[in-house]
């Protein structure tokens, strides 16, 4: 099959919506918080308050990820022209799994997404064709270890912790990454994501394709995926505003300074409900322990913040089932509670 030939004037009308668009994106992307904060101030409320901090946390992120759902997709639709699914599978099969865990989880590192930003890479992932238990890995180290955190830890507790901290969060999210991808689950993806890692919605191969093609399906990528997620992604930030800065910190250095074996579990439960990127929950690292609260277990409730969060399951339920839900909350967990008991026992 070969495409027909396009009139002359479609790829420079293309190539001139793209540019508009791309310059409207990074200028939006850039005033966000400006947005936010001209939005709150039509409401009569103040940051200084927490309903008008959860307000303009919702105001913040909601663009945000929506603009990085739509570029993220849109690019990720033209790459897909280039790569069949099964010619992308092939590549980072068998023993190339695990060096792509490694290089997905460093990835994560230097992307400094929170949970609910990273979906929209890891969605483009999946429908990229790349393996699942990569891609999981790179939904787990974003959040987890980023910059930001690395350099507020160093500066806050020395190189020690901070080089602790980035060795045992990028174990837990390649470790977690090949033991989901060991599971095959790929049958737990939600039927639409598993028409687009099949190629059923973009039937034509590279070879056929022009640019014009390739940019109609970047376009059809966006129309198949945010269509489907947006609604899912509202849900969950919304959830996340709720309980933004609703930290009850005075009860949870309470028995997160005591010696005993359910401190970590319980911080790890306590941190699921809860939403914040990782620059945002230091600051409450640090208060928790200057209250006497253990590090292991201030780290483990850290790392279920970042990483389990709620948000983050709502809106990965429009392309994950239950059950694959539940195995990722549950590898992750288990990782995270090693790290609080091995902070514990080192330091």
């Amino acid at each position: 099959m070969t495409t027909s030939p396009l009139p002359s004037h479609v790829l420079p009308r293309w190539l001139v919506m793209l540019a508009v668009a791309s310059i409207l994106w990074v200028a939006a992307y850039s005033h966000l918080t400006d947005f936010a904060d001209a939005l709150l101030s039509l409401t009569g409320m103040t940051r200084e308050t927490r309903p008008g901090e959860a307000l303009h946390f919702f105001l913040y992120d909601t663009p945000k990820v929506l603009l990085l759902l739509t570029g993220i997709v849109f690019v990720m639709g033209i790459v897909q022209t280039f790569f069949a699914p099964e010619r992308t599978r092939a590549l980072l099969a068998g023993r190339r799994v695990g060096i792509g865990n490694v290089l997905a989880a460093s990835l994560g590192i230097v992307t400094p997404f929170c949970s609910c930003s990273a979906v929209p890479l890891f969605i483009g992932f999946l429908s990229a064709g790349i393996p699942l238990g990569v891609t999981f890995s790179f939904l787990i180290s974003a959040p987890m270890v980023n910059e930001v955190a690395l350099a507020l830890l160093f500066g806050m507790f020395g190189w020690k912790v901070a080089a602790l901290y980035l060795g045992l969060g990028l174990a837990v999210a390649i470790v977690s990454g090949l033991v989901i991808g060991q599971l095959k689950m790929e049958d737990h993806l939600e039927d639409w994501v598993q028409q687009i890692q099949k190629g059923q919605l973009a039937p034509l191969s590279g070879e056929e394709l022009t640019w014009v093609n390739r940019f109609e399906a970047g376009r059809n990528h966006v129309r198949n995926i945010v269509g489907k997620v947006w609604p899912y992604m509202l849900a969950g930030i919304a959830v996340g505003a709720g309980i933004h800065g609703y930290v009850p910190q005075d009860f949870m250095a309470s028995f997160m300074g005591k010696d005993a074996w359910w401190a970590v579990p319980a911080a790890v439960l306590l941190g699921v409900p809860m939403y914040a990127n990782a620059a945002g929950i230091i600051p409450v690292v640090e208060a928790l322990l200057g209250k006497g609260a253990a590090l292991g277990t201030v780290l483990a409730f850290m790392m279920s913040v970042i990483a389990l969060s709620v948000p983050e399951m709502i809106i990965l339920r429009k392309a994950l089932k239950p059950r694959l839900i539940a195995t990722f909350a549950g590898v992750v967990a288990t990782g995270i509670l090693l790290v609080g008991y091995v902070f514990n026992l080192v330091l």
